[in-house]
């Protein structure tokens, strides 16, 4: 059985130049191996070679979170030559604006895909294999509108209430089989290199190495006091206002 401080093999998935990258830097940094998933995949290569440059083990797995054959393949291989996957970090997420009319019904599909079906994906096969090992991690990132979704947020509003429901149930459904599941809701921007071209340098925003830092602490709380949820937002940032 493992240890609750072993968190074996971390796959992270829907991995980005902001939080998806510091997420993957902060488990290596922590000595376990990486491994680093999203379509994109110069940009995830980068990222595991950066790993790599500091010392850490990361594997840069490019595929389609959404497409069930893809995320078989992709564990497949991550556990082939990364070791046995003890934490799941599913960052994915599709931020599609618009309104009932604005969205399209493949683009309101393809935010619920993104959302809660490729979570669902990940963790039908992960989590029974945690049960078996005895002890495993799973993260899912939400946001404000997993409970406070305004009006241009029909598709990803709806999705991020999904995922925040799915992760829910399943905490409920594996806690005492001892896989500690845990929901995180990013309430702010986050700065990143994409966001600076509408975040201000005096604007609240999170940052990206601070909710990583949160996570990790997340992944290895003791059993005895375990946390389902977790929410931030940068100071100066009025929760009332949102």
């Amino acid at each position: 059985m493992a240890k609750p401080t072993d968190l074996g093999t971390v796959l992270v998935v829907g991995v980005g130049s902001g939080l998806g990258a510091a997420l993957a830097r902060r488990f290596a940094a922590a000595g376990f191996p990486v491994a680093v998933g999203a379509r994109s995949e110069g940009a995830i290569r980068e990222i595991a070679a950066g790993i790599a440059r500091s010392g850490g083990k990361a594997l840069a797995v490019p595929y389609d979170a959404t497409d069930e054959a893809a995320v078989a393949q992709a564990i497949d291989r991550v556990q082939g030559e990364l070791g046995e996957i003890g934490t799941l970090v599913y960052n994915a997420g599709n931020a599609m604006r618009g309104g009932v009319a604005e969205i399209t019904p493949e683009g309101f599909e393809s935010a619920w895909r993104v959302g809660p079906y490729g979570a669902f994906l990940h963790a039908h096969l992960l989590v029974p294999q945690m049960i078996r090992r005895g002890f495993g991690v799973a993260l899912f990132s939400g946001a404000t509108s997993s409970v406070r979704a305004p009006a241009h947020s029909i598709a990803f509003g709806s999705a991020k209430f999904g995922l925040r429901g799915f992760a829910m149930s399943l905490s409920r459904a594996v806690a005492k089989e001892g896989v500690h599941v845990g929901h995180v809701l990013l309430d702010g921007a986050i700065r990143t290199p994409r966001s600076a071209s509408y975040l201000g340098p005096d604007d609240p925003a999170l940052g990206p190495d601070d909710i990583a830092e949160a996570y990790y602490r997340l992944a290895v709380q003791p059993p005895a006091a375990w946390t389902f949820e977790i929410d931030m937002r940068p100071m100066g940032d009025d929760l009332m206002d949102n």
